[in-house]
């Protein structure tokens, strides 16, 4: 029997959790069809979820359709719940995409389908709401077809048109069929698997309608993958039930065995295959399955067991920081509760200020603030508050620069030199190395490249973290009978700073901000006010639109998060109910006001002296430090130019 994981992924609102619901019904799963808005949904089993109705947290159901076997993980929908969703995506062999009809490709859509590409998740369609008045398939579909990809295709009934539309999708299948004047079930599936062809269905979830069709069509069309015979397991989810830390895996190769030891001398105590709310016990879990663990306390999502690697940093990161007021809660008890919640997302990035004496958290956007603050109060019974959040800012360098680290104090000795290069918006830290094995050996260069990534390092401008920049090693010296690992770790840290001190002495230094992505629906006699207003927040819009199917005109353009955060109830207060604002975070540009940000943070990048950009010499027996400025003239190796 044909085995299958799916996810369901959509734009809040889209009817992505009815969708679940409806294709559970249909298979025999659901004696009754629940609904989101009456807070019977299946899936949505959590209180918050009930209330809000929306998806905050994945779940996971199975169906079984005639020989056809699905593991289906519902998602969140609404973009401040996105790093859930993309933890979701590492374990997929395919994924299911609701659009719905009547609102077309909104911003997370396009979120959604850049992490689908960037994961390579064979995709299927399913346009939602096709019931509603005035929808018309066929813009839809061709929506879809300009703004996705040419390979958005009706699948419905598979005719010689279908399959001239498949062959167009590639050069060798369109000679095939021009021969043949159709395209073989294997090609199809092949074209699936690898992103060329994007089946789509149309219906209505609520009414049930097209959901047989759809069915049919992902048994036809979908491919059970192969696995290796070690085992090795991906964890994509942590939670906690009753006190008890679940971690949930897909098994990607060999058998998961109940009692096996995973990590370290933690081990599997049960092995749970759930089903909405309810579970059942397993005694071992086959390859392509999905369990939730108990025992693991350790393990993160993202983390690889076994043969399987860790998955990449998730690609969504949170932009906005705020920290607690406990109201009058022991503050470690906060702490403790905040940890935990961490664990289940670690983007929330929680940390603890010495200095501040303050609890901060990392998040998405105001929903999912006022979901952590139901949840502390749920389920720890803490009642607390979230002070304004700030944007997490970053930093980055615009032009290319040397830096320095010299770490000898008394017998320890370590010389690093790495070259910083600006690198495109959105790369991230990369490192290499040009350092040739007969001037540096290999164990070396390995303890330097470990060093660049074991912590996060922050810029000089603002304290805040680095991003951007291709660093690569190209000097380096060690001492066969002094140097020792932590010496190129101190060298290696300190030669980023101190690079990063000599490009803001070059004003070559640059504070990165986030900025959202808008789309801005409001009545055509607001407009004037609403560019007013984009225009006085720095953000840049095109021409105004009316929308077809409300009247109401459309800006749509982008802004810096800082100044448009909290804008929604201002739109929501001029056009009295009828405007609506969307935002989704477009990644860090320029600052638009660097000079006013840097002046008011007073960061003193020499004082933070966890980060300090001096260097350590050696004379008369005895360690010296020098100041970043006048390590030019002390290192004991050359500049590479």
């Amino acid at each position: 029997m044909k085995q299958i994981v799916t996810g369901i992924v959509a734009h809040v609102d889209a009817g992505k959790t009815t969708l679940s619901e409806a294709l559970l019904y249909e298979a025999g799963g659901l004696r009754k069809l629940g609904r989101v808005d009456k807070g019977s949904a299946f899936l949505d089993s959590d209180d918050l979820e009930k209330k809000r109705g929306i998806t905050i947290f994945s779940h996971q159901a199975n169906l079984q359709y005639q020989d056809f076997k699905m593991t289906l993980l519902d998602t969140p929908g609404h973009v401040d719940f996105a790093t859930q969703t993309e933890q979701v995506l590492s374990v997929l062999d395919y994924a299911i995409l609701v659009i719905s009809a009547t609102d077309g490709i909104q911003g997370y859509t396009r979120t959604l389908w850049h992490l689908l590409q960037q994961y390579q998740i064979p995709t299927f369609i399913f346009i939602n709401k096709t019931d509603a008045l005035g929808v018309d398939k066929k813009k839809v579909l061709k929506q879809l077809q300009t703004e996705l990809s040419g390979g958005c295709i009706a699948f419905g009934t598979i005719s010689s048109e279908t399959y001239e539309e498949i062959a167009m999708q590639d050069d060798t299948v369109l000679e095939q069929f021009l021969e043949s004047e159709t395209v073989s079930k294997e090609t199809i599936l092949k074209m699936i698997q690898e992103r060329q062809v994007f089946p789509c269905y149309f219906g209505s979830a609520l009414k049930l309608s097209g959901i047989t069709e759809f069915l049919d069509g992902f048994k036809e069309w979908t491919k059970e993958r192969s696995f290796a015979s070690e085992f090795g397991a991906r964890v994509f989810k942590v939670s906690h039930d009753e006190g008890e830390r679940l971690t949930w895996v897909r098994v990607l190769g060999g058998t998961l065995h109940n009692k096996s030891v995973l990590l370290n001398d933690e081990k599997a105590n049960q092995l749970r295959v759930y089903n909405g709310s309810k579970f059942e016990l397993r005694q071992e879990i086959p390859a392509g399955g999905v369990c939730a663990i108990t025992g693991l306390d350790s393990a993160h999502p993202g983390m690889g067991l076994g043969q399987v690697n860790d998955v990449l940093k998730p690609t969504i990161q949170p932009v906005l920081n705020y920290s607690l007021n406990p109201n009058g809660n022991d503050i470690h008890a906060c702490l403790n509760a905040l940890k935990q919640l961490e664990e289940e997302d670690p983007q929330l990035h929680v940390t603890w200020s010495n200095h501040l004496q303050e609890i901060h958290v990392q998040i998405m956007g105001e929903v999912q603030l006022e979901v952590l603050q139901q949840i502390l109060e749920q389920r720890f019974d803490l009642k607390v508050d979230f002070d304004q959040g700030n944007v997490l800012y970053k930093e980055t360098i615009t032009e290319e620069i040397e830096g320095v680290g010299h770490f000898e104090p008394l017998r320890h000795y370590a010389e690093v030199h790495l070259l910083m290069q600006p690198a495109p918006r959105g790369s991230g830290l990369t490192y290499d190395s040009q350092l040739s094995l007969d001037i540096m050996p290999q164990n070396w260069q390995h303890q330097i490249q470990t060093s660049f990534f074991a912590k996060e390092h922050l810029g000089v401008l603002t304290g805040s973290p680095i991003t951007d920049m291709k660093i690569t090693l190209v000097n380096g010296k060690g001492s066969i009978v002094h140097s020792v690992g932590g010496d190129f770790r101190e060298a290696t840290w300190r030669a980023i700073r101190q690079g990063l001190m000599m490009a803001k002495q070059e004003d070559a230094c640059q504070l990165l901000e986030p900025w959202y992505r808008f789309r801005l629906e409001i009545p055509q006699e607001q407009v004037g006010k609403a560019m007013n207003d984009i225009q006085k927040m720095d953000g840049k819009f095109d021409a105004p639109q009316i929308n077809d199917s409300n009247s109401l005109t459309l800006l749509s353009g982008v802004a810096p998060v800082s100044s448009m955060q909290g804008y929604a109830k201002e739109v929501s207060a001029y056009t009295h109910g009828q405007g609506n604002l969307e935002c989704i975070v477009d990644g860090y540009r320029p600052c638009h006001n660097e000079a006013e940000v840097v002046e008011k943070r007073q960061y003193q990048p020499v004082s933070d002296l966890e980060n300090t950009p001096d260097s350590v010499f050696c004379a008369h027996g005895a360690g010296y430090p020098v100041a970043w400025d006048k390590v030019p003239g002390t290192m004991h190796l050359p500049y590479s130019k």
